[in-house]
């Protein structure tokens, strides 16, 4: 089934349990994340926490809240007094070397959680999983890589395949 399809399935699905109000109101079409939040013990120990295993720019900072910069994203760290521990919510941090993460990660003795993703708790109870961009359909665009310093930052051929298959190839008549 193709992704138009997938998508109108999805669109008549949803309608038809919501009934024919909803079938009147334009609805709007989701087109990415701006940020993550995260809610953290104290700031400049999460930054440090992050800082072990990320090259990132701070994007801003203030008393409360801090904000790793991801070119046309960021994370915002907030700090509070307490929170609970994630169980299976998380979230997917793209990342340009995996592999470099999970030795830093290794060394700082932080556990995986997981065998099959690299998955692992920040000290305050946040699970994030690190994902590889080679690998996967998410894609920056190329003014983004390059403002981020990252130009030459490709994709596995089955990424692009995967990117292909739903009308999304990344255009390489520009490079």
């Amino acid at each position: 089934m193709s992704r138009t399809a997938v998508r109108a399935g999805i669109r008549r699905s949803s309608t038809a349990r919501m009934g024919t109000a909803m079938t009147l109101k334009k609805k709007a079409r989701a087109v990415g994340i701006n940020h993550i939040a995260l809610e953290v013990g104290d700031i400049d120990t999460a930054l440090e926490f992050y800082g072990s295993f990320l090259d990132f720019e701070l994007r801003g900072k203030h008393d409360t809240m801090a904000f790793i910069d991801l070119g046309d994203q960021f994370i915002a760290l907030s700090q509070v007094s307490q929170q609970p521990r994630d169980d299976e919510r998380h979230f997917g941090l793209v990342v340009d070397d995996k592999a470099a993460v999970r030795h830093i990660l290794e060394q700082m003795g932080v556990g995986i959680v997981s065998d099959r993703f690299l998955d692992f708790y920040d000290p305050w109870g946040n699970r994030i999983e690190i994902v590889g961009y080679e690998g996967i359909q998410f894609t920056k665009a190329d003014n983004v890589l390059h403002g981020m310093g990252l130009d030459g930052l490709s994709k596995t051929s089955n990424a692009i395949q995967e990117l292909a298959d739903i009308g999304m190839a990344p255009d390489k008549t520009s490079d």
